[in-house]
């Protein structure tokens, strides 16, 4: 058996979400997590980077519904292809730059905070600082947290890709 016999592409799979997304339930969600985001985007910090970020926090923490939007929004900023789909192994991925690694290895940092006792080492908050001055340093924490909050809500609720 092949893997085209023993999966069918053809027909997606219904998924609905637990409940309907906490963001639009309660009075102000909405408001609370984009005003965040838009704090974060207010910097001279690229929008680029600020999906890339997205895009490998929504991977780690299984979020569909992020995963997909934020490999779009790469997309639509001039990313190729392998460059969206190496975000999964940027450190073997020769695409990315040394900007870019070092927002990845934070972002993954601040993504798993309970994988390890010390979770942002010295060393990498140097290597994150000769990239970005404090300013971006404040959006890119900022950004990482929020996308964060983000996946952790889709998750929860099983939120499916392109339902909202």
């Amino acid at each position: 058996m092949t893997i085209d016999q023993t999966i069918d592409t053809t027909a997606a799979v219904a998924i609905k979400a637990r409940m309907p997304h906490p963001a639009f339930l309660l009075e102000g969600g909405f408001d609370a997590l984009t005003a965040l985001s838009a704090v974060a985007a207010s910097t001279e910090l690229p929008e680029a980077l600020l999906h890339l970020v997205h895009l490998r926090a929504s991977q780690i923490n299984g979020c569909s519904w992020c995963t997909i939007e934020h490999a779009k929004e790469m997309r639509a900023d001039g990313a190729s292809d392998e460059k969206v789909f190496g975000v999964a192994a940027w450190r073997e991925a020769p695409l990315f730059t040394a900007s870019e690694r070092a927002a990845l290895a934070f972002t993954e940092a601040l993504t798993r905070i309970a994988d390890s006792a010390d979770p942002v080492p010295d060393e990498l908050w140097h290597e994150v600082s000769e990239h970005f001055d404090r300013r971006q340093l404040s959006a890119l924490i900022l950004a990482i947290s929020t996308i964060n909050v983000w996946n952790r809500i889709n998750v929860a609720i099983r939120q499916p890709a392109g339902q909202c």
